[in-house]
């Protein structure tokens, strides 16, 4: 077994809270780890994917209105090199509710596809190893 030196987590606030935790777990295959309500005003759900050591958080601060995201270029990358299991989780992606849009950086399109969730914020599936 592989200890975890390190967890990354992501967090970013959104007015969709259910809905939008929904759409990152079923087109990226994470599940439901954790949340909470009503701690100081905010809501949260905790979502982290069963074979890599990192969590997406999502919050809802009570009474303030979020909007979009703040740029195209908000991004959260994934390395799918196998091509058979990209063009699956690109599949996932579509059914889970995010649409498929042009990068606003044209690399991105050259190597992969974007989605956008129903914030604005977008998630690439490159469809390449990552290498430095």
């Amino acid at each position: 077994m592989v200890s975890r030196n390190a967890v990354l987590r992501v967090a970013r606030p959104t007015d969709h809270l259910e809905r939008i935790a929904a759409m990152y777990s079923q087109g990226l295959g994470f599940e439901v780890i954790g949340g909470f309500s009503d701690h100081q005003n905010f809501d949260g759900v905790l979502i982290g994917h069963p074979h890599h050591h990192y969590h997406l958080e999502f919050t809802h601060h009570h009474g303030t209105i979020v909007g979009r995201a703040p740029t195209q270029d908000n991004l959260l990358v994934f390395y799918i090199p196998e091509p058979a299991q990209w063009q699956a989780q690109c599949d996932a992606m579509l059914q889970a509710g995010f649409i498929a849009v042009p990068s606003y950086n044209p690399y991105w399109d050259e190597n992969g596809q974007t989605f956008e969730d129903l914030d604005g914020y977008r998630v690439v599936l490159a469809s390449r190893d990552w290498t430095v």
